[in-house]
Protein backbone atom coordinates (compact mmCIF):
# COMPACT_ATOMS: atom_id res chain seq x y z
CA UNK A 1 0.00 0.00 0.00
CA UNK A 2 1.69 3.37 -0.89
CA UNK A 3 0.55 6.77 0.30
CA UNK A 4 3.23 9.06 -1.24
CA UNK A 5 0.18 9.54 -4.55
CA UNK A 6 -2.53 10.58 -1.99
CA UNK A 7 -0.49 12.78 -0.34
CA UNK A 8 0.50 14.38 -3.23
CA UNK A 9 -3.26 14.65 -4.57
CA UNK A 10 -3.90 16.27 -1.04
CA UNK A 11 -0.67 18.74 -1.38
CA UNK A 12 -1.76 19.71 -4.75
CA UNK A 13 -5.57 20.35 -3.61
CA UNK A 14 -4.52 22.12 -0.69
CA UNK A 15 -2.75 24.94 -3.07
CA UNK A 16 -6.46 25.29 -5.29
CA UNK A 17 -8.20 28.09 -4.24
CA UNK A 18 -10.56 26.30 -1.71
CA UNK A 19 -13.12 27.51 1.04
CA UNK A 20 -11.74 27.65 5.16
CA UNK A 21 -13.82 24.84 5.47
CA UNK A 22 -12.47 22.71 2.95
CA UNK A 23 -8.99 23.36 3.27
CA UNK A 24 -9.51 22.62 7.33
CA UNK A 25 -10.81 19.19 6.17
CA UNK A 26 -7.68 18.90 3.98
CA UNK A 27 -5.09 19.42 6.37
CA UNK A 28 -6.92 17.15 8.90
CA UNK A 29 -7.02 14.86 5.65
CA UNK A 30 -3.14 15.03 5.72
CA UNK A 31 -2.63 14.53 8.68
CA UNK A 32 -4.26 11.44 9.10
CA UNK A 33 -2.51 9.97 6.13
CA UNK A 34 0.67 10.53 7.50
CA UNK A 35 -0.18 9.25 10.67
CA UNK A 36 -2.29 6.43 9.52
CA UNK A 37 -0.19 3.17 7.87
CA UNK A 38 -3.48 1.63 6.90
CA UNK A 39 -5.20 4.80 5.77
CA UNK A 40 -6.42 2.63 2.74
CA UNK A 41 -7.72 -0.01 4.60
CA UNK A 42 -11.57 -0.19 5.59
CA UNK A 43 -9.88 -2.00 8.91
CA UNK A 44 -8.21 1.02 9.75
CA UNK A 45 -9.91 2.16 12.76
CA UNK A 46 -10.30 5.81 13.49
CA UNK A 47 -11.47 5.91 9.57
CA UNK A 48 -10.48 5.48 6.05
CA UNK A 49 -9.94 6.69 2.84
CA UNK A 50 -13.02 6.49 0.16
CA UNK A 51 -12.84 7.75 -3.39
CA UNK A 52 -16.30 9.48 -4.94
CA UNK A 53 -17.28 10.40 -7.95
CA UNK A 54 -19.02 13.50 -8.99
CA UNK A 55 -20.69 12.45 -12.20
CA UNK A 56 -22.00 15.42 -14.04
CA UNK A 57 -23.22 15.67 -17.60
CA UNK A 58 -20.58 17.50 -20.55
CA UNK A 59 -23.01 20.53 -20.33
CA UNK A 60 -22.36 20.46 -16.25
CA UNK A 61 -26.05 20.86 -15.74
CA UNK A 62 -26.68 17.63 -13.98
CA UNK A 63 -25.13 15.08 -12.11
CA UNK A 64 -26.08 11.66 -11.17
CA UNK A 65 -26.69 11.04 -7.23
CA UNK A 66 -27.76 7.57 -5.52
CA UNK A 67 -29.79 7.06 -2.98
CA UNK A 68 -27.78 5.37 -0.46
CA UNK A 69 -29.11 2.01 1.09
CA UNK A 70 -28.26 2.09 4.66
CA UNK A 71 -27.43 6.23 5.18
CA UNK A 72 -30.85 6.65 3.48
CA UNK A 73 -29.72 10.20 1.56
CA UNK A 74 -29.20 10.93 -1.74
CA UNK A 75 -25.48 11.33 -2.62
CA UNK A 76 -22.77 11.35 -5.26
CA UNK A 77 -21.41 7.82 -6.26
CA UNK A 78 -17.74 6.60 -4.06
CA UNK A 79 -16.52 3.88 -2.19
CA UNK A 80 -14.02 2.55 -0.24
CA UNK A 81 -10.15 2.31 -1.27
CA UNK A 82 -9.60 -0.84 -0.12
CA UNK A 83 -6.41 -0.47 -0.52
CA UNK A 84 -5.65 1.35 -3.68
CA UNK A 85 -3.91 4.34 -3.67
CA UNK A 86 -5.45 5.51 -6.89
CA UNK A 87 -8.18 7.53 -5.54
CA UNK A 88 -9.00 8.63 -8.83
CA UNK A 89 -9.60 4.74 -10.02
CA UNK A 90 -11.20 4.06 -7.24
CA UNK A 91 -13.99 7.15 -8.10
CA UNK A 92 -14.07 5.99 -11.49
CA UNK A 93 -14.32 2.26 -10.58
CA UNK A 94 -16.89 2.68 -8.66
CA UNK A 95 -18.81 5.34 -10.80
CA UNK A 96 -18.68 2.69 -13.25
CA UNK A 97 -19.87 -0.17 -10.67
CA UNK A 98 -22.58 1.23 -9.03
CA UNK A 99 -24.23 3.01 -11.70
CA UNK A 100 -23.48 0.29 -14.82
CA UNK A 101 -22.87 3.24 -17.15
CA UNK A 102 -19.72 2.66 -19.36
CA UNK A 103 -18.58 5.74 -20.98
CA UNK A 104 -17.40 7.84 -18.36
CA UNK A 105 -14.23 9.97 -18.23
CA UNK A 106 -12.28 11.21 -16.06
CA UNK A 107 -10.96 14.69 -16.87
CA UNK A 108 -8.39 14.80 -14.37
CA UNK A 109 -6.65 13.14 -12.07
CA UNK A 110 -7.09 15.83 -9.50
CA UNK A 111 -9.40 16.18 -6.46
CA UNK A 112 -12.13 17.87 -7.55
CA UNK A 113 -13.55 18.19 -4.04
CA UNK A 114 -12.32 16.84 -0.17
CA UNK A 115 -14.86 15.70 2.93
CA UNK A 116 -14.64 14.24 5.93
CA UNK A 117 -17.77 12.86 7.70
CA UNK A 118 -18.89 10.83 10.16
CA UNK A 119 -20.33 7.33 9.49
CA UNK A 120 -22.48 6.15 11.91
CA UNK A 121 -22.07 3.11 14.06
CA UNK A 122 -24.05 0.16 12.58
CA UNK A 123 -24.61 -3.29 13.74
CA UNK A 124 -20.60 -5.05 12.28
CA UNK A 125 -19.27 -1.69 12.04
CA UNK A 126 -18.16 1.13 14.49
CA UNK A 127 -18.75 4.70 13.94
CA UNK A 128 -15.88 5.89 12.20
CA UNK A 129 -14.65 8.68 9.53
CA UNK A 130 -14.82 8.89 5.67
CA UNK A 131 -11.66 11.09 4.14
CA UNK A 132 -13.39 11.45 0.88
CA UNK A 133 -11.66 12.29 -2.02
CA UNK A 134 -13.82 13.26 -4.91
CA UNK A 135 -13.23 13.42 -8.33
CA UNK A 136 -15.54 15.01 -11.34
CA UNK A 137 -16.36 12.21 -13.92
CA UNK A 138 -17.99 13.29 -17.35
CA UNK A 139 -21.27 10.65 -18.65
CA UNK A 140 -23.34 10.70 -21.05
CA UNK A 141 -26.84 10.75 -19.49
CA UNK A 142 -28.60 9.09 -22.56
CA UNK A 143 -26.51 6.35 -22.48
CA UNK A 144 -29.06 3.01 -21.00
CA UNK A 145 -28.89 0.34 -18.81
CA UNK A 146 -28.17 2.72 -15.64
CA UNK A 147 -29.18 -0.07 -12.43
CA UNK A 148 -28.91 0.87 -8.88
CA UNK A 149 -26.16 -1.16 -7.07
CA UNK A 150 -27.17 -3.19 -3.85
CA UNK A 151 -26.14 -0.38 -1.47
CA UNK A 152 -28.35 1.69 -3.50
CA UNK A 153 -32.15 2.22 -3.70
CA UNK A 154 -32.02 4.49 -6.88
CA UNK A 155 -30.44 6.51 -9.40
CA UNK A 156 -30.78 9.84 -10.79
CA UNK A 157 -29.82 12.19 -12.72
CA UNK A 158 -30.77 15.63 -11.38
CA UNK A 159 -30.19 19.38 -12.61
CA UNK A 160 -27.50 20.93 -10.57
CA UNK A 161 -30.21 23.49 -8.85
CA UNK A 162 -32.18 20.65 -7.81
CA UNK A 163 -29.52 19.30 -6.09
CA UNK A 164 -30.52 20.84 -2.70
CA UNK A 165 -34.25 19.82 -2.52
CA UNK A 166 -32.48 16.35 -2.56
CA UNK A 167 -29.70 17.09 -0.15
CA UNK A 168 -28.86 20.17 1.25
CA UNK A 169 -25.87 19.72 3.08
CA UNK A 170 -22.69 21.72 2.89
CA UNK A 171 -21.12 18.86 0.83
CA UNK A 172 -22.96 18.87 -1.83
CA UNK A 173 -23.80 22.51 -2.52
CA UNK A 174 -19.65 22.97 -2.39
CA UNK A 175 -19.71 20.37 -5.32
CA UNK A 176 -22.73 22.46 -7.14
CA UNK A 177 -21.08 25.46 -6.41
CA UNK A 178 -17.78 24.55 -7.91
CA UNK A 179 -19.24 22.79 -10.86
CA UNK A 180 -20.97 25.86 -11.65
CA UNK A 181 -17.37 27.93 -11.60
CA UNK A 182 -16.06 25.74 -14.19
CA UNK A 183 -13.94 23.51 -11.88
CA UNK A 184 -12.75 20.88 -13.43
Amino acid sequence: MHRMAVLKLLRAHSAVAIDAHEAAMVAETLRFVEAERDCLLRSCAPGHLTGSAWVVDAARERTLLTHHLKLNKWLQLGGHADGDGDLAAVAWREAREESGLTRLRLGVAEIFDLDRHWIPERKSEPAHWHYDLRFMIEADPMEALMRAANESKELAWVGLTDVATLNAEESMARMVRKTGQGRV
